[in-house]
């Protein structure tokens, strides 16, 4: 029996099976599996009793920082880091730079981007104590509407060319994830036509990830922003 409670030991539960998956079974075409506690527990059937109503956003937060951890662990095993795992890491690294700072949270803002085995052992242990302290933490809406403004204003980021294109992917699959459920956090059940139109547009960009061009989603994430600034004006 395991703490469901404590969304620290439910993420934990939880990515066993929905992030790891062995690259032999990739290799043949299984789809990859990407960890995102919040929207995932929304969209299966619940095999759980909810006792509390956790706060979709902070079951994001606290399922991302996990995920870090992980991929951090099994690229610490590898002698040679592969490249789609390389990305992914990058790409959540970038992620948790973003969105996990705050006075009471560890920052990522100093993390090395080279994949050593001492860094990489690092960022497992800053991911751990990321999800350790947001899940102990009192969430807020004020919490939430910070993580996506910051989020939101990420266009530039997807305009430097010294960054990869996969792995400026790799940023726009976890951003546009990110996004969704700190919109829903944040609204609730009420959505705004133009924001969500705008939100639908950026998932368009990264359905194909060969396909993806970091300009146009820089440009489409500006958008995005603008509606959401007027959305709260308003």
């Amino acid at each position: 029996m395991r703490d469901l409670e404590n969304l620290y030991v439910r993420a934990n539960t939880c990515v066993a099976c929905h992030q790891h998956l062995d690259a032999d079974l990739l290799q043949v075409g299984h789809p990859e599996l990407i960890f995102e506690l919040d929207g995932q527990a929304v969209t299966q059937p619940k095999h759980w009793r909810e006792a509390h109503p956790w706060h979709g956003a902070q079951a994001w937060l606290v399922g991302q920082a996990v995920a870090l951890r992980e991929i951090s662990w099994q690229l610490e095993k590898q002698t040679a880091p592969d490249e789609h795992g390389a990305a992914r890491w990058h790409a959540l690294v970038w992620l948790l730079k973003h969105a996990g700072g705050g006075a009471d949270f560890p920052s990522l803002a100093d993390i090395d981007l080279n994949l050593t085995p001492e860094n990489l052992s690092n960022t497992r242990q800053l991911g751990d104590r990321l999800a350790q302290r947001v899940a102990d933490a009192t969430w807020s809406g004020e919490l939430t509407e910070k993580c996506l403004t910051k989020l939101a204003a990420a266009a530039e980021d997807f305009t430097d060319t010294t960054v990869s294109r996969i792995i400026h992917a790799r940023r726009a699959e976890r951003l546009v994830l990110g996004l969704d459920r700190l919109l829903a956090g944040l609204n609730g059940s009420k959505t705004n036509p133009a924001v969500e139109a705008d939100l639908n547009e950026l998932f368009k960009a990264v359905q194909s990830l060969p396909d993806f061009r970091p300009a146009d989603f820089a440009q489409q994430l500006t958008r995005f922003r603008k509606q959401l600034r007027a959305t709260k004006a308003n």
